[in-house]
């Protein structure tokens, strides 16, 4: 099997980023708040290493479009839209918890961490579900912009 490298890594570092925020949540629940911060701060650190690559390649190189049958992509486009999605919402909030953990605005951060990171493994699970698709079930179709991967012109 050829996996493409870019995509490869970027998706080891989702999985690590989903990984340590994991691991977070188990030493917040043991009330070890210095390696919770350390930990989180770790995840944060992999998620954008994870998007430097995405980005990056997204840029320079283009987007791969589904390369499975033509009567699954709907269902596969539908999808990604809805990985896109929790992405987007994810980071936001990533970004927000982190900053009131940061800022030790603890109740708010108390409040939307379970929410962020719950959004985060979903992130990261139909993340690899997607990289599967395009690279390891399917062999991906053509890389192209943005724009025409997703919509397929």
């Amino acid at each position: 099997m050829n996996l493409p490298i870019l995509p490869t890594i970027s998706t080891i570092f989702i999985v690590l980023s989903a990984i340590t925020v994991a691991i977070g949540w188990v030493l917040i629940a043991q009330r070890k708040l210095e390696a919770h911060k350390k930990v989180m701060t770790l995840a944060a650190v992999f998620a954008i290493i994870f998007f430097i690559i995405y980005a990056s390649r997204t840029i320079f190189v283009g987007n791969t479009a589904f390369g499975g049958p033509d009567d699954i992509k709907i269902f596969y486009t539908i999808f990604l839209i809805f990985h896109i999605t929790l992405a987007t919402i994810g980071a936001v909030l990533g970004l927000v918890t982190l900053y009131y953990g940061y800022k030790n605005k603890l109740e708010k951060h108390r409040k939307i961490g379970p929410i962020t990171s719950i959004i985060w493994f979903f992130t990261a699970i139909t993340g690899v579900t997607v990289y599967l698709l395009l690279y390891v079930i399917y062999h991906g179709g053509e890389t192209t912009s943005v724009i025409r991967a997703i919509l397929g012109f």
